[in-house]
Protein backbone atom coordinates (compact mmCIF):
# COMPACT_ATOMS: atom_id res chain seq x y z
CA UNK A 1 0.00 0.00 0.00
CA UNK A 2 2.71 2.27 1.20
CA UNK A 3 4.68 1.81 -2.43
CA UNK A 4 1.45 2.19 -4.67
CA UNK A 5 1.03 5.48 -2.44
CA UNK A 6 4.30 6.96 -3.23
CA UNK A 7 4.32 5.56 -6.74
CA UNK A 8 0.89 7.92 -7.21
CA UNK A 9 2.72 10.96 -5.38
CA UNK A 10 5.59 10.67 -7.86
CA UNK A 11 3.29 10.14 -10.73
CA UNK A 12 1.16 13.07 -9.56
CA UNK A 13 4.34 15.01 -9.05
CA UNK A 14 5.15 14.58 -12.42
CA UNK A 15 2.28 15.47 -14.14
CA UNK A 16 2.36 18.53 -12.36
CA UNK A 17 6.07 19.46 -13.20
CA UNK A 18 4.94 19.09 -16.48
CA UNK A 19 1.86 21.02 -16.53
CA UNK A 20 3.92 24.24 -14.96
CA UNK A 21 7.01 23.67 -17.62
CA UNK A 22 4.01 24.49 -20.46
CA UNK A 23 1.29 26.29 -18.62
CA UNK A 24 1.26 29.85 -19.43
CA UNK A 25 0.39 31.22 -16.21
CA UNK A 26 2.90 28.55 -14.45
CA UNK A 27 5.20 30.32 -11.82
CA UNK A 28 7.04 27.47 -10.31
CA UNK A 29 10.18 26.97 -11.96
CA UNK A 30 10.47 31.21 -12.08
CA UNK A 31 8.36 34.67 -12.55
CA UNK A 32 6.70 35.48 -16.21
CA UNK A 33 4.90 38.00 -17.39
CA UNK A 34 1.41 37.17 -18.54
CA UNK A 35 -0.52 40.95 -17.60
CA UNK A 36 -1.48 42.85 -14.98
CA UNK A 37 -4.42 43.28 -12.97
CA UNK A 38 -7.61 42.26 -13.99
CA UNK A 39 -9.02 45.68 -13.42
CA UNK A 40 -6.64 46.91 -15.92
CA UNK A 41 -8.25 47.99 -19.37
CA UNK A 42 -5.47 47.29 -21.16
CA UNK A 43 -4.64 45.10 -23.57
CA UNK A 44 -1.13 43.81 -25.15
CA UNK A 45 -1.93 41.45 -28.32
CA UNK A 46 1.39 39.57 -29.20
CA UNK A 47 1.89 37.72 -32.59
CA UNK A 48 4.09 35.30 -32.37
CA UNK A 49 6.27 33.15 -35.31
CA UNK A 50 7.13 35.62 -38.17
CA UNK A 51 8.44 37.96 -39.72
CA UNK A 52 6.27 35.95 -42.79
CA UNK A 53 5.65 37.26 -46.24
CA UNK A 54 2.77 38.63 -46.96
CA UNK A 55 0.64 37.69 -44.03
CA UNK A 56 3.15 39.82 -41.87
CA UNK A 57 3.04 43.07 -43.98
CA UNK A 58 -0.68 42.28 -44.22
CA UNK A 59 -1.17 42.54 -40.40
CA UNK A 60 1.03 45.52 -39.94
CA UNK A 61 -1.59 47.27 -42.75
CA UNK A 62 -4.71 46.50 -40.13
CA UNK A 63 -2.76 47.64 -37.01
CA UNK A 64 -1.59 50.93 -38.24
CA UNK A 65 -5.62 51.31 -39.74
CA UNK A 66 -6.33 51.33 -35.66
CA UNK A 67 -3.47 53.03 -34.87
CA UNK A 68 -2.45 49.99 -32.58
CA UNK A 69 1.06 49.39 -31.48
CA UNK A 70 1.70 45.26 -30.88
CA UNK A 71 4.80 42.99 -30.20
CA UNK A 72 6.12 40.34 -32.27
CA UNK A 73 8.29 37.64 -31.06
CA UNK A 74 10.52 36.60 -34.19
CA UNK A 75 12.06 34.05 -34.85
CA UNK A 76 15.80 34.67 -35.80
CA UNK A 77 16.18 31.95 -38.87
CA UNK A 78 13.18 34.13 -40.29
CA UNK A 79 14.59 37.54 -39.65
CA UNK A 80 17.39 36.46 -41.83
CA UNK A 81 15.85 35.46 -44.68
CA UNK A 82 13.28 38.37 -44.07
CA UNK A 83 14.67 40.94 -42.92
CA UNK A 84 13.10 44.03 -44.61
CA UNK A 85 9.69 43.01 -42.99
CA UNK A 86 11.18 43.39 -39.88
CA UNK A 87 12.59 46.74 -40.24
CA UNK A 88 9.00 47.51 -41.51
CA UNK A 89 7.87 46.11 -38.14
CA UNK A 90 10.29 48.09 -35.90
CA UNK A 91 9.16 51.51 -38.22
CA UNK A 92 5.88 51.02 -37.49
CA UNK A 93 6.69 51.42 -33.99
CA UNK A 94 6.09 47.79 -32.40
CA UNK A 95 8.10 46.02 -29.85
CA UNK A 96 10.41 43.49 -31.24
CA UNK A 97 10.98 40.27 -28.44
CA UNK A 98 13.29 37.20 -29.24
CA UNK A 99 11.40 33.77 -30.30
CA UNK A 100 14.76 31.91 -30.72
CA UNK A 101 17.03 31.40 -33.67
CA UNK A 102 15.46 27.98 -34.61
CA UNK A 103 11.85 27.77 -32.94
CA UNK A 104 13.18 24.56 -30.40
CA UNK A 105 11.57 22.97 -27.06
CA UNK A 106 13.74 24.34 -24.83
CA UNK A 107 13.08 22.62 -22.56
CA UNK A 108 14.51 19.22 -24.09
CA UNK A 109 18.08 21.53 -25.17
CA UNK A 110 21.20 21.83 -22.48
CA UNK A 111 21.88 25.26 -21.39
CA UNK A 112 24.63 26.20 -23.92
CA UNK A 113 21.98 25.40 -26.72
CA UNK A 114 19.51 27.70 -25.05
CA UNK A 115 21.92 30.30 -24.80
CA UNK A 116 22.88 29.79 -28.22
CA UNK A 117 19.55 29.91 -29.40
CA UNK A 118 18.59 33.24 -27.97
CA UNK A 119 22.08 35.12 -28.65
CA UNK A 120 22.17 33.81 -32.62
CA UNK A 121 18.38 35.45 -32.77
CA UNK A 122 19.18 38.79 -30.96
CA UNK A 123 21.88 39.01 -33.08
CA UNK A 124 19.36 38.36 -36.22
CA UNK A 125 16.97 40.70 -34.80
CA UNK A 126 20.51 43.39 -34.00
CA UNK A 127 21.70 42.60 -37.73
CA UNK A 128 17.87 43.32 -39.08
CA UNK A 129 17.05 46.79 -36.88
CA UNK A 130 19.39 47.53 -34.57
CA UNK A 131 18.29 48.07 -30.88
CA UNK A 132 15.39 46.40 -29.94
CA UNK A 133 13.66 44.81 -26.50
CA UNK A 134 15.37 42.33 -23.86
CA UNK A 135 11.54 40.36 -24.26
CA UNK A 136 11.68 36.65 -24.66
CA UNK A 137 9.00 34.44 -25.14
CA UNK A 138 10.08 30.60 -25.38
CA UNK A 139 9.01 28.27 -28.42
CA UNK A 140 5.24 26.23 -27.79
CA UNK A 141 5.32 28.54 -23.75
CA UNK A 142 8.18 25.47 -22.75
CA UNK A 143 10.36 26.30 -20.15
CA UNK A 144 12.04 24.89 -17.09
CA UNK A 145 14.44 26.65 -14.48
CA UNK A 146 17.56 26.04 -16.57
CA UNK A 147 15.86 28.64 -19.64
CA UNK A 148 14.58 31.13 -17.21
CA UNK A 149 17.64 31.33 -15.35
CA UNK A 150 19.95 31.32 -18.95
CA UNK A 151 17.22 33.83 -20.00
CA UNK A 152 17.57 36.52 -17.60
CA UNK A 153 21.71 35.86 -17.29
CA UNK A 154 21.67 37.19 -21.22
CA UNK A 155 19.03 40.16 -19.24
CA UNK A 156 16.25 38.99 -21.25
CA UNK A 157 12.55 39.51 -19.72
CA UNK A 158 10.04 36.41 -20.05
CA UNK A 159 7.38 37.01 -21.38
CA UNK A 160 3.68 34.52 -21.48
CA UNK A 161 0.25 34.93 -21.92
CA UNK A 162 -3.12 35.12 -20.10
CA UNK A 163 -5.12 34.21 -23.76
CA UNK A 164 -4.27 32.64 -26.62
CA UNK A 165 -6.70 32.54 -29.73
CA UNK A 166 -5.42 28.76 -30.95
CA UNK A 167 -4.68 30.25 -34.09
CA UNK A 168 -1.71 27.67 -34.81
CA UNK A 169 -3.89 25.53 -36.85
CA UNK A 170 -5.21 28.32 -39.38
CA UNK A 171 -9.50 27.79 -37.54
CA UNK A 172 -11.50 30.73 -39.18
CA UNK A 173 -11.85 33.90 -37.67
CA UNK A 174 -14.87 34.13 -35.53
CA UNK A 175 -13.31 30.79 -33.81
CA UNK A 176 -10.32 32.83 -33.22
CA UNK A 177 -12.18 35.74 -32.33
CA UNK A 178 -14.86 33.58 -30.29
CA UNK A 179 -11.91 31.86 -28.30
CA UNK A 180 -10.21 35.39 -26.86
CA UNK A 181 -13.34 37.33 -26.33
CA UNK A 182 -14.88 34.62 -23.78
CA UNK A 183 -11.48 35.54 -21.59
CA UNK A 184 -11.41 39.10 -22.21
CA UNK A 185 -10.96 40.86 -18.51
CA UNK A 186 -8.71 43.50 -18.85
CA UNK A 187 -4.71 43.45 -18.43
CA UNK A 188 -4.47 40.72 -20.54
CA UNK A 189 -1.42 39.57 -22.71
CA UNK A 190 -3.05 38.07 -26.10
CA UNK A 191 -1.47 35.14 -28.21
CA UNK A 192 -1.56 35.24 -31.95
CA UNK A 193 0.80 34.65 -34.90
CA UNK A 194 1.73 35.87 -38.08
CA UNK A 195 3.74 33.20 -38.48
CA UNK A 196 4.41 29.28 -38.54
CA UNK A 197 7.17 27.69 -37.24
CA UNK A 198 7.66 25.13 -39.48
CA UNK A 199 8.28 27.12 -42.88
CA UNK A 200 7.73 30.65 -44.09
CA UNK A 201 4.36 31.42 -46.17
CA UNK A 202 2.03 29.85 -43.46
CA UNK A 203 -1.50 31.56 -44.23
CA UNK A 204 -2.56 33.72 -41.36
CA UNK A 205 -5.59 35.44 -43.19
CA UNK A 206 -8.11 34.25 -40.74
CA UNK A 207 -5.90 35.70 -37.72
CA UNK A 208 -5.94 39.08 -39.45
CA UNK A 209 -9.37 39.12 -39.92
CA UNK A 210 -9.63 38.11 -36.22
CA UNK A 211 -7.15 40.71 -35.02
CA UNK A 212 -9.41 43.26 -37.33
CA UNK A 213 -12.39 42.32 -35.52
CA UNK A 214 -10.93 42.37 -32.08
CA UNK A 215 -9.72 45.75 -32.29
CA UNK A 216 -12.91 47.32 -33.60
CA UNK A 217 -14.90 45.55 -30.73
CA UNK A 218 -12.76 46.24 -27.83
CA UNK A 219 -11.45 50.15 -28.76
CA UNK A 220 -15.15 50.57 -29.09
CA UNK A 221 -15.49 49.32 -25.35
CA UNK A 222 -13.03 51.73 -23.97
CA UNK A 223 -9.91 49.01 -23.92
CA UNK A 224 -6.76 50.40 -24.66
CA UNK A 225 -4.07 48.40 -26.95
CA UNK A 226 -0.24 48.56 -25.78
CA UNK A 227 2.99 47.00 -26.23
CA UNK A 228 4.28 44.87 -23.98
CA UNK A 229 6.70 47.18 -22.71
CA UNK A 230 4.07 50.01 -21.86
CA UNK A 231 1.88 47.28 -19.91
CA UNK A 232 4.55 46.39 -17.92
CA UNK A 233 5.07 49.99 -16.84
CA UNK A 234 1.35 50.89 -16.92
CA UNK A 235 1.59 53.32 -19.90
CA UNK A 236 -1.86 54.47 -21.38
CA UNK A 237 -1.93 55.48 -25.11
CA UNK A 238 -3.66 59.03 -25.11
Amino acid sequence: MLALTATAISATAAVAAGYQSMSPAGQWYGKTFTGNPRCSRQLAVTFDDGPNDPYTRRLLEVLAQHNIQATFFLIGDYVRQRPKIAREISDAGHTIGNHTCTHPLLIFKNENEIRRELLDCRSAIADAVGAHSNLFRPPFGGRRPAVLRVARELGFEPIMWRITGYDWNAPPAAEIERKISRRIRGGDVILLHDGGHKQLGVDRSQTILAADRLATRYKKEGFDFVTIPEMMAGLSKP
